[in-house]
């Protein structure tokens, strides 16, 4: 076992680890933490996408070791975040839930397309997307959603500026 210490959303946490566990592992089994999925377990669905240090990681691919004193944010992490409720609810405005597997992920990925590119138009926010697979919804849903949230702090903020 390997001591690990990290931050894991917003709560310092020390543990040890063997050398293999991936972080999704590590979140899932040490930490009780069962909003991260795995998929495939070869980092090319995204279901098991969080944020590490602010940027969304294949958290499947990711050795927990390999984390020390890093700051973690799984789905978990996020109930007071302004921006993911917004997401949340523009996801169920917009129906772009079914199974519910790959959200998570998709929720994590949306929340960094969303900080990071205000202005993106759907073609952005399907290349950004383009890592995350979702069998259900198609996209048109998940795109829409983001769409919404994006267009509404574009609003917001145009309208503090007059």
């Amino acid at each position: 076992m390997i001591p690990l210490t990290l931050t894991v959303n917003g709560r310092a946490v020390q543990a040890g680890v063997e050398p293999r566990t991936s972080l999704a592992d590590f979140l899932r089994d040490q930490q009780g933490l069962t909003g991260t999925n795995l998929g495939c377990e070869q980092g090319v669905c995204g279901a098991c996408t969080l944020t590490v240090d602010g940027a969304p990681t294949r958290s499947c691919l990711l050795r927990a070791v390999s984390c020390q004193g890093a700051d973690v944010r799984s789905i978990e992490g996020y109930d007071d975040d302004a921006v993911m409720v917004q997401l949340r609810d523009a996801f169920r405005a917009e129906h772009a839930l079914q199974c519910g597997f790959c959200t998570p992920g998709m929720l994590a990925t949306a929340r960094d397309i969303v900080t990071r590119l205000p202005g993106a138009d759907d073609a952005r926010v399907r290349l950004e997307l383009s890592g995350n697979l979702c069998r259900c919804t198609g996209y048109v849903g998940i795109v829409r959603a983001i769409r919404r949230v994006l267009d509404a702090r574009l609003a917001t903020a145009s309208q503090a500026a007059a």
